[in-house]
């Protein structure tokens, strides 16, 4: 297979899915080539893009890879779907989600303790949308359940890595900055900082994600 041919059924994989691509995924499918290999079609891919000026743009996220519409024609992109209703996550349930994302593993006692008040319908929201998942149950009594962020919540917010969550402050005024509602978070950032209960160590993983 020549080396256009390559890139050309990367992209097809990479546009026909509906989640990010790993390098293993790659390889699965064109088992006669390397994770190097691929990885080289995958920057000459996403090079084509940039250097053509093209509408859409190859990024790294969440473990893998995907194709997304170029950033600078958002503008256009409002107008086609100006009609779409699209479900946004709430105020509680970004601030229960940055508890969450800055002090993982975490228990939901903790998390209430944080935020002062009920959080199990936010909770549910969350796992529903696949945002969080159980990652172990803490040596406690009653050993309760420790939650973590999953894959999705970095597809979510387009990161490669938790490693690359921004500070508690940005992470709440991205997310809240087009909302008209002017009343103050409940939570503020420093809270996300403050130790709860030592939720470090003491935690058993989980046997599956």
């Amino acid at each position: 297979m020549s080396e256009n041919n390559i890139k050309a059924v990367i992209e097809a994989l990479l546009f026909a899915s509906e989640k990010p691509l790993t390098l293993e995924q790659i390889r699965g499918i064109l088992d006669n080539l390397s994770n190097e290999e691929i990885r080289v079609n995958l920057d000459q891919l996403k090079q084509d893009y940039e250097e053509l000026n093209r509408g859409i743009r190859l990024i790294e996220v969440a473990g893998g890879f995907r194709l997304v519409t170029a950033p600078v024609f958002v503008s256009f992109l409002k107008k086609l779907y100006k009609q779409r209703q699209v479900e946004k996550l709430s105020r509680p349930a970004l601030e229960t989600l940055a508890i969450i994302a800055y002090k993982q593993p975490v228990t939901r006692f903790q998390i209430e303790t944080i935020r002062r008040v009920n959080v199990d319908g936010i909770m549910k929201t969350l796992m529903d949308r696949g945002l969080l998942r159980v990652t172990g149950r803490k040596k406690a009594p009653g050993r309760p359940k420790v939650y973590g962020t999953s894959r999705q919540f970095l597809e979510y917010f387009g990161l490669k890595s938790l490693e690359e969550l921004p500070k508690v402050e940005d992470f709440l005024k991205e997310q809240l900055k087009n909302e008209n509602n002017k009343e103050g978070l409940q939570l503020q950032p420093q809270a996300i900082n403050e130790e709860v209960g030592g939720n470090e160590g003491n935690t058993e993983a989980a046997q599956s994600d």
